[in-house]
């Protein structure tokens, strides 16, 4: 089973009295009678993250990634709590200092407070964070329209890149090297966007499991689906001579998660105001495809005009 399936079977019901959850197939918790807006995410050693052995960059992801829940939804992030499990090794004076130096930095970044936790000893390293936010109205999933553009911020598959570099599985030189992890470990995330995005988004995630991945669960409870077209999905100079230099697949390259940009879709008249927002923040978004009825089916063209395969495309929790 995924983990949607599991939620569904097992958990769903328990939410059923609680509009809040948004039936728990959103990115965060909404009580708008609060303006309240939550996220919580947990990360584990082998799975979110290869290993230790860079903490002070390994907590810069997390807290990223954790935050990017919110700014897809049009939620400036503003408190946070992390619980961590670890031991003696992972959790030693040398370690925590670098984990505090880049909380503190993250902080001072994101204008962002520190509210709580727990520590717990374990062999298994993990960490949880729970970030909160306040607003009005955010954007949900599963509002898209019939003929919406959909968009995406910033460029994807660097970070991807970024990985294969850590597990020594594509050689590159020592200055793409260093590019290509840093996006892995710091994403660039688009906070600037963050109170602009309601303003003409219909629906709306953030890219952590993959391009291909993450638009099937923003529009899964709706009987859509999606042309999108490989030439117009953003990526970077260093990325784009990579693929050419190495003939690599653009697709499977930015549709292997860990990016986290938005994707996003909205109204075709909308497109002279997200072109002007994007210009005003100095910001990068993309009109990569658009969204259809279901008497069609999802496809993606390449940069040759022929339909691509859509498998394998992404990362899925399964159990």
């Amino acid at each position: 089973m995924h983990e949607f399936q599991i939620i569904k079977k097992y958990f769903l019901n328990l939410s059923k009295n609680n509009k809040s959850s948004l039936n728990l197939n959103d990115d965060v918790f909404f009580d708008k009678s609060k303006n309240l807006v939550v996220s919580i995410d947990t990360y584990i050693e082998g799975v979110h993250f290869i290993d230790f052995k860079k903490p002070e960059l390994v907590i810069k992801k997390i807290i990223r990634s954790s935050i990017s829940d919110l700014i897809c939804k049009g939620v400036d992030p503003k408190y946070y709590f992390i619980s961590g499990s670890g031991n003696k090794k992972t959790f030693s004076s040398s370690n925590l200092e670098k984990i505090s130096n880049s909380l503190k930095e993250e902080q001072k970044k994101f204008n962002i407070f520190l509210c709580g936790g727990d520590t717990v000893f374990s062999n298994k390293l993990s960490f949880s964070v729970t970030s909160i936010g306040f607003s009005k109205n955010i954007v949900l999933r599963n509002n898209a329209k019939i003929n919406d553009d959909i968009y995406v911020t910033g460029n994807l598959g660097d970070s991807y890149v970024g990985l294969k570099v850590l597990k020594n599985q594509i050689n590159i030189n020592k200055n793409l090297k260093k590019y290509f992890v840093n996006k892995y470990f710091k994403p660039d995330l688009n906070l600037k966007l963050a109170k602009k995005i309601i303003n003409f988004a219909n629906t709306s995630i953030d890219i952590s499991d993959g391009l291909i991945t993450d638009l099937d669960k923003l529009i899964n409870k709706q009987k859509l689906t999606y042309k999108l077209n490989s030439i117009n999905i953003p990526i970077s100079a260093n990325l784009k001579k990579l693929l050419i230099s190495k003939k690599l697949n653009k697709i499977k390259y930015v549709s292997q998660g860990d990016d986290y940009q938005i994707l996003f879709t909205a109204n075709k008249l909308k497109s002279r105001i997200i072109k002007k927002t994007a210009k005003s923040l100095g910001i990068k978004i993309s009109k990569i495809g658009i969204i259809c009825s279901n008497t069609e089916k999802s496809e993606v063209i390449d940069q040759k005009g022929n339909k691509m395969t859509l498998k394998n495309m992404g990362y899925y929790h399964k159990f």
